[in-house]
């Protein structure tokens, strides 16, 4: 993802505002991780986890007629997992102390999630450069940029050959 960089400096700049945070994490909706600060914690497993409870907010909030998933809050013996939505397509999870101010976490819970939102999708609108492997071998070329020209045949009476995509019937009409 091109985003990448630019959402861990938000998960960074989050956790620096809120002490208490233990880790953050942004994944897509089907549980792919994105970006992680998690330390001592398996971000894959968070990812996932937080898609199948996703899963069943989504349509819990649905079943109620609350209208779209916003958030999620899960209180620990020893602390909270709050979940997210950024955007439509990514979620962003942040586990935190027991003693965090609960308004605080989400507060900038849902600051960086809008901000997370934006980047994911600024990042699915710009192209990626696909690197294509030139005549040669060699990745120089990005599939973005046109393609060299074809070289076109001239017979040896000096006329063009048609294009090799015309038929007969387009290079009789042509001719006339």
């Amino acid at each position: 993802m091109a985003a990448e960089a630019e959402v861990l400096d938000e998960l960074h700049r989050l956790r620096a505002r809120v002490p208490q945070l233990t880790g953050a994490l942004a994944a897509s909706v089907d549980g792919l991780v994105l970006a992680q600060d998690t330390p001592g914690v398996e971000p894959e497993g968070v990812a996932a986890l937080t898609a199948a409870a996703l899963g069943v907010a989504v349509r819990l909030a649905d079943a109620t007629s609350q209208g779209d998933f916003r958030e999620l809050l899960v209180r620990g013996t020893d602390g909270y997992v709050a979940t997210y939505a950024a955007g439509s397509s990514a979620v962003l999870t942040l586990l935190a102390e027991d003693a965090v101010n609960v308004g605080r976490l989400h507060l900038e819970g849902r600051r960086s999630s809008s901000r997370i939102g934006e980047l994911v999708e600024e990042a699915a609108a710009r192209p990626e450069p696909v690197r294509t492997r030139s005549p040669t071998g060699n990745r120089s070329r990005a599939a973005t940029e046109p393609p060299p020209p074809l070289p076109t045949r001239t017979p040896r009476g000096g006329a063009r050959t048609p294009a090799p995509n015309t038929t007969t019937t387009e290079r009789a009409g042509k001719s006339r």
